[in-house]
């Protein structure tokens, strides 16, 4: 796992990560459990294209970015140290939000599949589906579901562009997923998610504060996020309600990350129902409650 030595973690957080809090040998033990190219060779989809953005960049200071093993098998021992104040409870917040009770729910980019997890643990009877742009993170998403004994369908794909039927679902989820990704792709997976829920379906987005993070610069720079001030100087508030959501409403979450909800209105609604929803706040657009 080639790993960029000029970050700010690289310089100073992985010494710690690395001699106190990851158990290195069970991290090597499982990199050598599997034939990695055959399990990735069974869940790749040949049709999906990888986006540039996607390819061409480093993420959280190792090169080759989620296309690689070592992201793979190192994402989880690091994500529940850094995602503060515990991530399970961060996490945790997406359930909490969720209103209905949904019968079809996907999460995109789902990565090693941690909310993934915990939307099949609240809704038992509910189809769980997963899709990722990493054959990798998918391999080990399967194999937490195994061991927790959880149905849960993973698929390799683009959540730009899931290839999945209009209407299919009655809760689209994304967690950590915008801030890396380009806001024009954010905005795009958002149309996605409009176009895959039923009426009266749920969309949850689980990211940072954008807030917080527009105005603690230090916080975008410790790990290489290439696309992370994008995400900070946008509002998932005005990218929903330009993608169609209505009632859509952002509240904070352990003060560091935030949670915007939407639901997909019913068909027909007034231009009088769609005005009422934005207000305009500082020269942006915001959507208040609906």
């Amino acid at each position: 796992m080639a790993i960029r030595k000029d970050t700010i973690f690289e310089r100073f957080l992985a010494p710690i990560f690395k001699n106190f809090l990851i158990d290195r040998d069970a991290l090597t033990r499982y990199y050598h459990s599997k034939d990695w190219t055959k399990e990735c060779d069974r869940l790749t989809d040949p049709t999906v294209v990888y986006p540039d953005y996607y390819r061409s960049q480093n993420f959280h200071s190792i090169e080759g970015g989620y296309l690689t093993i070592g992201a793979a098998v190192s994402y989880d021992p690091i994500t529940q140290y850094v995602l503060a104040p515990n991530e399970e409870w961060v996490r945790q917040s997406v359930i909490e939000h969720v209103q209905g009770k949904p019968r079809r729910i996907l999460d995109l980019g789902c990565g090693t599949g941690s909310t993934t997890r915990l939307l099949k643990y609240a809704f038992p009877d509910a189809e769980v589906i997963g899709i990722d742009l990493s054959p990798y993170m998918l391999v080990v998403a399967e194999d937490k579901a195994r061991d927790a004994s959880l149905p849960i369908q993973f698929r390799h794909g683009n959540a730009e562009s899931t290839g999945l039927p209009n209407a299919s679902f009655d809760l689209v989820t994304a967690s950590l997923l915008f801030h890396e990704t380009p806001s024009e792709v954010s905005k795009q997976i958002l149309q996605e998610a409009f176009r895959l829920l039923t009426v009266g379906g749920e969309v949850i987005i689980l990211d940072g504060n954008q807030g917080v993070l527009r105005h603690t610069p230090w916080l975008m720079e410790i790990f290489e996020e290439p696309y992370i001030k994008d995400f900070a100087a946008g509002s998932v508030d005005a990218w929903m309600g330009s993608a169609g959501f209505g009632a859509v409403q952002t509240e904070m979450v352990w003060g560091i990350h935030q949670i915007t909800r939407g639901v997909k209105p019913r068909l027909g609604r007034s231009l009088e129902e769609i005005r009422d929803q934005w207000s305009t706040v500082g020269g942006e657009q915001w959507v208040v409650s609906g």
